[in-house]
């Protein structure tokens, strides 16, 4: 016992313990978050199932190492250089995406983006838009209709047709009309005017969405997955109204819940926010008093 005791206090005399700053505390947070970010967006992606095929290698490779393989760690070291660049050319599109969603984000958009006081368009577009998609969805008139935010549309708005008008819900049900020759494809509004229209939009190859739901759904979902574009589409076979938004697709929505999803992206100042919902509330009670 009393050489263990003694084992121990020299062990704990030598040890050195290093001094940490703040900066060193900050440091690995910032790693650490980094990782975490990085493990989140390989699982969310394809590079998952590539990720466990590099692990599934590096056991081999252990397990050479171990029993001296030499032939396979000479043939290892001379393809590591080529294989990390087969690596990026693989995930070259999930890069990209990444890269793009990290210029997204808010704080950068915050100042690369000019203020408008008046929000992304106004609240009359809004009630223009949801008009026009629930009397198509009367009808059965099928529609895709882009609301741009922030990212750059002229790709899209390329393989369309340039209109250039103001938002009415006249306009867009005139599209959409079946036999017309704008009423193939997408409408794209940027803030309060239909810059283009009839075009074409990348779809989504998210397996987990529903067989039962066409091209036009597939199109705003995979439209909304590229960009940060809110799309609505209206169904032709049932005539109900969907949203898809962040490569989310909500289904069956009432003309409040759409008129919502488009308040929540207007980027209006908080304070004419709160004054509309108040405004709103208002009316639902001014509404129920009345029956």
């Amino acid at each position: 016992m009393d050489q263990l005791q003694y084992w121990f206090g020299n062990y704990v005399n030598n040890l050195h313990v290093p001094t940490a700053h703040v900066t060193d505390i900050i440091e690995i947070l910032i790693i650490a978050f980094l990782v975490y970010q990085i493990m989140v967006w390989i699982r969310n992606t394809r590079a998952w199932a590539l990720l466990k095929g590099v692990v599934v290698i590096l056991v081999f490779i252990f397990i050479a190492y171990i029993f001296e393989m030499q032939t396979i760690l000479w043939i290892v070291k001379s393809i590591v250089s080529i294989a990390v660049t087969g690596i990026i050319v693989v995930l070259q599109p999930e890069l990209r995406k990444a890269l793009e969603e990290l210029g997204k984000k808010k704080f950068f958009s915050d100042i690369f983006r000019d203020s408008e006081e008046g929000g992304l368009f106004s609240d009359k577009t809004i009630k223009e838009i949801a008009k026009a998609s629930f009397e198509m969805g009367k009808v059965r008139t099928g529609a895709l209709i882009v609301v741009k935010q922030n990212d750059n549309l002229a790709e899209f708005e390329r393989t369309g047709i340039e209109v250039d008008a103001i938002v009415s819900n006249q306009l867009l049900i005139n599209i959409f009309e079946h036999n017309t020759p704008l009423h193939d494809g997408a409408v794209i509004i940027d803030g309060d005017r239909v810059s283009s229209a009839t075009c074409y939009l990348p779809l989504s190859d998210n397996m987990m969405l529903s067989k039962e739901l066409g091209t036009r759904h597939r199109a705003g979902v995979g439209m909304s997955e590229e960009t940060d574009a809110m799309v609505i589409i209206v169904s032709e076979e049932t005539g109900k109204i969907s949203v898809a938004y962040k490569g989310n697709l909500e289904r069956g929505l009432s003309v409040e819940e759409l008129e919502e999803r488009l308040t929540s992206i207007q980027d209006k100042p908080d304070d004419d926010r709160k004054r509309k919902h108040r405004k709103g509330k208002d009316q639902k009670n001014g509404k129920k008093a009345d029956s």
